[in-house]
């Protein structure tokens, strides 16, 4: 940069920084803004001194340099109110609301955008933003009608002004809201017409952002090319750009296509890079999403425990967003995180059974099975999440089990029966590196204990066992006995019934009636032919 440069005036370096901006000459734009902020102090160039340090705000926020960033702002609104200029002071009002939004402080974002509306509502360039920013903010809650209708304002706002990239700027964000509603063709529209007008302007942060959201649609769509395609032009402007947060967005697209095209170790590999970036970035929300995705492709390649340990990780990070700021949207995601929590679970327990064709089906009909009985019991959503999982993971120990031993069809001897009572212990140990937002590890351990103290491996008694235990020892039995084992033929309903009700000691009164109760509840099934009981069901 040239000492003539610097020695220009204010006006003409806000007017080289901006253009500087745009064409992601970031450390050059820094430059010229801080030359015209000296530029404006020395010369008492108030208005220009305000805007300089407005728009030196926002370039630093995107470097991450947030609390530098406030500080600019706060005084860019002084300086502007101490003018009595409205307008500006409003502008700094909207930027502040706006660096409040990225770092998820959202009711003082929303307080901020009505505060600069009612400030300086009277220009049509300042409404034209301050929507935009109520549209981002109902986005983010989730509120996805109202999103479009603050955007559509937004961008007549902007036609009025003529200013085409604030529009191109709207565009974008309609296009994300009809993603979101699925809406795919109006979000190709929107994005399309938001990159050839960023294009023309040359501002290539924008292009970035019409790219790597435009890479999302198409990765909805199933167009893995172009999302691909898109994904990696976007990571090379973010690249430049130096923008942490938005190429960890690009990077987990990439990852994404590459895990649903059948090219794991390429994905694992995006979708890394994708959460160290995050991380670097302080993005708690990039963070959590990357892990999700990379959590869904442990699943795909069978490693059922990196999976759990990556969504525990992932429902950590969303919990803390959520603590922090009150989202629908954050809602959402925890909603199918923890459907996806189910889809792992049910997977590996299935996977435990599938070399058995005795006990297939077994964890699937008990965790639904207790589930019923939960309710039946008025037990609370958090309580029968926790019984499910449980449920399906009730007999990982097993894998350690001996197939002799599992599939022996006669009587087991006293020492292959102290192999299979370290089943839930084994289990346990199978468990100790995932940490669930949910204590599913008292059901694995103890429901073979009995209320009469009878049972194993801790020989608890009574209250001592958890009622989440009894209910999937309950069910457990009822399912051991209405199957086909290696060591004898499945019951019918009334014989296992008979059964369950001359041990009913192992249980509780009140876990006893609500499995009976469930039962009864249940509809009507061919029933198998009726055999003789069993003397002993110590193998359940």
């Amino acid at each position: 940069m040239s000492s003539l440069a610097l020695q220009s005036g204010a006006a003409d370096l806000l007017h080289e920084a901006r253009s500087r901006e745009r064409a992601a000459c970031i450390p050059e734009a820094v430059h010229y803004y801080e030359a015209a902020i000296s530029s404006a102090e020395r010369a008492g160039e108030k208005p220009i001194l305000a805007e300089a340090l407005r728009r030196l705000a926002v370039v630093l926020h995107h470097r991450n340099e947030s609390a530098r960033a406030r500080d600019l702002c706060n005084r860019s609104y002084k300086v502007a109110c101490a003018l009595g200029n409205d307008v500006l002071a409003a502008e700094a009002l909207n930027t502040m609301g706006g660096l409040a939004l990225r770092t998820g402080a959202l009711e003082e974002a929303r307080a901020q955008f009505l505060q600069a509306l009612d400030r300086g509502g009277q220009s049509r360039e300042l409404l034209a933003r301050v929507e935009q920013n109520l549209g981002i903010l109902a986005n983010i809650r989730g509120q996805l009608v109202d999103a479009v209708r603050h955007y559509e304002r937004a961008v007549a706002a902007y036609r009025a002004t003529n200013d085409e990239h604030g529009s191109a700027t709207a565009y974008v964000n309609l296009g994300i809201a009809h993603t979101d509603l699925r809406q795919y063709d109006w979000a190709d529209s929107y994005f399309s017409k938001s990159f050839e007008i960023a294009e023309r302007a040359g501002d290539v942060y924008l292009q970035g952002m019409c790219l790597v959201n435009h890479a999302e649609a198409h990765f909805m769509r199933e167009r893995y090319d172009q999302a691909r395609r898109m994904a990696e032009a976007a990571l090379a402007i973010f690249d430049q750009l130096d923008s942490r947060a938005d190429k960890s967005e690009a990077y987990k697209i990439i990852g994404m296509v590459y895990r649903d095209t059948g090219r794991p170790a390429l994905g694992e590999s995006r979708l890394r890079s994708a959460i160290e970036l995050a991380v670097s970035a302080g993005s708690v929300l990039n963070e959590a999403e990357a892990v999700r995705e990379l959590a869904i492709l442990m699943q795909t390649m069978g490693r059922n425990q990196d999976a759990l340990a990556l969504l525990n990780t992932a429902h950590r990070l969303f919990r803390r967003l959520d603590a922090r700021i009150d989202l629908v949207y954050v809602g959402g995601k925890v909603s199918q995180l923890e459907s996806t929590y189910f889809e792992v679970v049910r997977e590996w327990g299935q996977s435990i059974e599938s070399a058995d064709s005795y006990t297939f089906g077994h964890c699937e009909r008990v965790a639904q099975r207790s589930l019923a009985v939960a309710r039946q019991l008025g037990l609370d959503d958090t309580t029968q999440t926790t019984i499910r999982l449980g449920a399906y993971l009730h007999d990982l120990g097993k894998v350690r089990v001996p197939h002799e031993i599992l599939n022996k069809p006669g009587p087991l001897t006293h020492e292959e029966f102290e192999v299979v009572q370290m089943h839930p212990i084994w289990g346990l140990e199978l468990l100790a590196a995932v940490e669930f937002p949910w204590d599913l590890k008292p059901i694995i351990r103890w429901h073979h204990e009995r209320y009469d103290g009878t049972g194993y491996p801790d020989r608890l008694r009574g209250e001592e066992i958890p009622v989440a235990a009894q209910i999937v020892g309950i069910v457990d039995v009822y399912d051991a006995l209405t199957t086909a084992r290696s060591y004898r033929p499945a019951m019918s309903n009334e014989a296992a019934l008979q059964e369950i009700e001359r041990c009913k000691s192992r249980w509780s009164e009140s876990v006893y009636s609500a499995f009976l109760s469930a039962r009864a509840a249940e509809p009507p099934h061919d029933m198998r032919v009726p055999t003789a009981l069993v003397e002993t069901i110590r193998r359940l």
